[in-house]
């Protein structure tokens, strides 16, 4: 038999959690039908030796939802190892829609999960309406990676209900037809549905996203779904505090895991600063359900937001910020120069909260009024006492003279380094949260696996390259249920991640790029040392490029 590609000489990290071994794989029609001292010939041969070769990396907390309409690399997370994302998460997304629900749609992206609405405008093509047709209009694009999907709540809510959907609770007959059309996403191959219950994921017209009003009646049939079809798992964002997992969080988990019968994954797990005990004691809390399928979901890298006041996304856990959202510049100014929302955001910075007002973690990163460029890198508390202010009124000042233009960079979770390792060893949990597609303007943390690998493993010893793997394959399929994904073995798909152990890794903050439709800016992490991404046996990502290859498939629950 002669290979389509042959990779030879590689250390073989399988996913399992075994030792890495060098072996050679054999590939042919986009499976993996041999490893072991290959002796044929193939018709494309890769030279692994010194390079490390991992099944394709599996993200299963993404929003490339809208991306994919222009951008069918998915970038950057190809660059990183990555073959497969799941989207849809934390109930938001752009299906089912109408056409009178696109507006909405949109605003909820925005607000929820940072997309800019131009952009959005722009570039999403809305050729369905309801999810499975989203589904297979997604698969024909050809993306680069495979897809899969969770169904998120609040458009199915907002399809049936209208602008109901964001003041109350469904009837009878509307639960009846939103349970139906969770049925047909699931029959379709939609791996599940998400949803949330955060304060800060407000939406449409600044009121509560639509999925919010869900009550206790409605939650109960749509989890029954996933328990009548027997498969499927529920993400929900979970914590109305970061890592804190309230008696009322605790109770939301364990009646979705009865009623549905499925696993449940929620958000999230973060290290904090302010409540260093936070996510030991809601792991105690919730140890009881693991067997249930408990998953919190943790996260690799450190917080580190930029950020500004137009789009104060990384300041909505605070009530007072949310007279800010969908105003014009003008009117946010007004919002900010007004004495009472100043003193109402001064008294909830005494906490708790995911930032308690250390200035010293919140930097300019860049100034664009000329006259203020002399404050670019310095600290919110430098600049505060140099002008004999509190941190509030220099941070709301600088912004409003900068015409809101002014970039900060804020980091305030996850920057505990022994903190963080101890989660990623914590067994029970899951790794994502890289968000890719999401928050463009702000961060980008899809850059996730090649951090673990870099910092993580060969930096800080914290995780062996074999536990490292294991978290970025074989278990976030087993959450999925992705049977022929997250390891290597015969019969498995082609899907492969090829680095140089001694070189991998991502950066800590992102870089800026203005490629967007209309030139928009977002934020990319680059990738270094990661030599091939492969799926499908067709490789996707080499030597630092895009290689123009779309064998991503439509995954089906």
């Amino acid at each position: 038999m002669t290979f389509d590609l042959a990779i030879r000489g590689g250390l073989v990290v399988d996913g399992t959690g075994v030792p890495a071994r060098h072996m050679d794989i054999g590939i042919k029609a986009g499976r993996i039908v041999s490893i072991g001292k290959l002796q044929e010939g193939a018709l494309r041969v890769i030279d692994a030796s010194g390079l490390v070769v991992a099944p394709g990396f599996i993200d299963p907390h993404t929003h490339y939802d809208a991306q994919v309409c222009w951008d069918t690399s998915l970038s950057p997370s190809p660059w990183h190892g990555v073959t497969t994302v799941l989207m849809g998460n934390c109930g938001v997304g752009i299906a089912p829609t109408r056409a009178d629900g696109r507006i909405p749609a949109m605003q909820d992206l925005v607000n929820v999960e940072g997309m800019p609405y131009d952009v959005m405008s722009a570039g999403i093509t809305w050729d369905w309406e309801n999810f499975p047709e989203f589904m297979r209009a997604t698969a024909m694009r050809r993306p680069a990676a495979n897809v899969a999907f969770l169904a998120p709540l609040t458009p199915f809510r907002y399809y049936v209900m209208g602008e109901a959907a964001i003041e109350r609770a469904a009837t009878d007959e509307e639960r009846g037809r939103i349970r139906q059309l969770l049925g047909d996403a699931i029959s379709a191959g939609a791996f599940g549905f998400s949803t949330t219950q955060l304060p800060n994921h407000m939406g449409h017209r600044g009121r509560p996203i639509a999925c919010r009003q869900a009550d206790r009646a409605e939650l109960r049939e749509y989890a029954q779904v996933l328990r009548d079809a027997g498969r499927g798992f529920i993400e929900i964002a979970l914590t109305e505090q970061m890592s804190v997992l309230s008696d009322s969080n605790l109770e939301t988990l364990e009646f979705l895991l009865r009623e549905s019968s499925r696993p449940v994954t929620w958000l999230a797990l973060l290290y904090r600063d302010d409540i260093p005990q936070a996510c030991s004691a809601s792991l105690a809390k919730a140890a009881h359900l693991t067997s249930l399928g408990s998953v919190p979901q943790i996260c690799a890298r450190p917080l580190t937001r930029d950020m500004d006041l137009r789009t104060p996304h990384s300041f909505l856990s605070f009530k007072s910020w949310h007279r800010a959202l969908n105003l014009s510049v003008e009117e946010q100014k007004r919002v900010y120069a007004d004495p009472a929302f100043r003193n109402q955001f001064r008294q909830e910075l005494k906490g708790p909260a995911q930032f308690t007002g250390n200035w010293e973690l919140m930097a300019v990163a860049e100034a664009k009024s000329p006259h203020l460029e002399q404050f670019t890198g310095q600290t919110i508390a430098a600049i505060a006492r140099q002008q004999g202010k509190d941190g509030v009124d220099a941070l709301l000042d600088l912004a409003i003279e900068d015409n809101l233009q002014t970039e900060f960079a804020l980091a305030f979770l996850n920057t505990n380094q022994e903190g963080v390792a101890s989660l990623l060893r914590t067994p029970g949990t899951v790794l994502g949260l890289s968000d890719g597609g999401a928050h463009l303007g702000v961060l980008c943390d899809a850059g996730y696996p090649t951090y673990l690998l870099g910092h993580w493993v060969r930096e800080r010893a914290a995780l062996s390259i074999e536990h490292a793997v294991m978290r970025l394959t074989s278990e976030p399929a087993r959450l999925m249920g992705l049977r022929d994904r997250g390891q290597i073995a015969e019969g498995m798909a082609a899907d492969l991640a090829i680095f140089d152990p001694d070189t991998v890794g991502s950066d800590e903050r992102a870089q800026k790029r203005f490629d967007l439709p209309g030139g928009a800016k977002r934020f990319v992490m680059p990738s270094r040392g990661m030599h091939y991404t492969i799926v499908g046996g067709e490789p996707v990502f080499e030597n630092g490029g895009d290689t123009g290859a779309r064998p991503g498939v439509h995954l089906r629950s």
